[in-house]
């Protein structure tokens, strides 16, 4: 590879998970195995959502829509560690690798956002019950989601176009299995400080601590109204309707607060890698488990399906 005095790279070559070749076909089994799993629930769901008319309701709609952004995100961030196995080329160019962290970053940001969008719509199935398929109308529900997605899609944009004015890396080898920021951040050597401000001050409020906050508050209010309800139940009812949605939401959240808020030292590239993994490739495998295991209107939606098949 030809190198200039800017050091400046046509390709970046991405390390992927583990560079022992020993490892290499355990890692590429593992990976494939979890890929598959993750692709064979979020679309089985996905097809319930869309086929089975007692699944088209509010709850089930965002719930769709996080299928979808599963299937997504796990294929754009694991598709190369695939592709390095099979071919062997471990390459991809300047652009491919700035889209291939625009798109990932987008589909997090939005999925952080529909997990909101779930809790709100929890808030009004369980506080206020009357007016549920009201105020959770198709109207309602369908902006909502386009929001999420839009928004998402939006807020990312500041940090590609900061990254396109790199023009200096002092390697082109990514200490990663996809091109994620913090990798690419810890290569420049152009002034990347515009930003390092930029992913703590957006990053921190913006993308992170606003989803938190809209998907907090109204657990707030429905732990509340759970409290006050009288009979025994009644409550485990209650709970059981938000049962699914709170364990996604802390499995996501405490594995991204592992990922991002953890203490900066030499090996800090490794642990990234190592949460990012779990957060890209074991979450989305986990967030179908979850909901149909916890879920019986899935569980009745699925029997009713293999029924029709068999």
């Amino acid at each position: 590879m030809e190198q200039n005095n800017q050091t400046t790279w046509s390709y970046f070559i991405i390390r992927g998970i583990s560079d022992v070749p020993e490892l290499q076909l355990p890692t590429f089994l593992l990976v494939l195995l979890i890929y598959l799993i993750t692709l064979g629930g979020n679309m089985t769901i996905l097809l319930l959502v869309c086929l089975d008319p007692q699944l088209h309701t509010p709850m089930y709609f965002f719930l769709g829509n996080l299928s979808a952004l599963d299937i997504s995100s796990s294929t754009v961030s694991l598709h190369k560690v695939l592709a390095i196995y099979v071919s062997g080329d471990r390459r991809v160019s300047f652009l491919g690798c700035i889209v291939q962290f625009y798109v990932f970053s987008c589909l997090a940001c939005s999925e952080l956002l529909i997990l909101a969008a779930m809790s709100y719509d929890r808030y009004v199935a369980i506080c206020n019950p009357l007016r549920y398929f009201i105020l959770m109308n198709p109207r309602v529900c369908t902006l909502l989601a386009t929001v999420c997605w839009t928004l998402g899609f939006v807020e990312v944009v500041p940090y590609v176009v900061l990254l396109t004015q790199f023009s200096c890396y002092k390697s082109n080898i990514i200490n990663h299995f996809f091109c994620d920021l913090v990798p690419l951040l810890s290569l420049s050597c152009s002034d990347t400080s515009t930003l390092e401000m930029l992913s703590f001050i957006e990053g921190l409020l913006l993308l992170s601590l606003t989803p938190f906050t809209l998907t907090i508050t109204p657990y707030v209010f429905i732990i509340s109204t759970i409290l006050g309800i009288r009979s025994s139940t009644g409550r485990r009812k209650a709970f059981y309707t938000c049962s699914s949605h709170l364990t996604v939401v802390t499995v996501l959240y405490v594995t991204l607060i592992c990922q991002y808020l953890r203490p900066t030292s030499s090996d800090s590239l490794e642990f990234i890698k190592l949460f990012s993994l779990f957060n890209t490739a074991a979450v989305p495998m986990l967030n179908p488990l979850i909901y149909s295991l916890k879920n019986r209107d899935v569980k009745s939606a699925l029997r009713r399906k293999l029924k029709i098949v068999t």
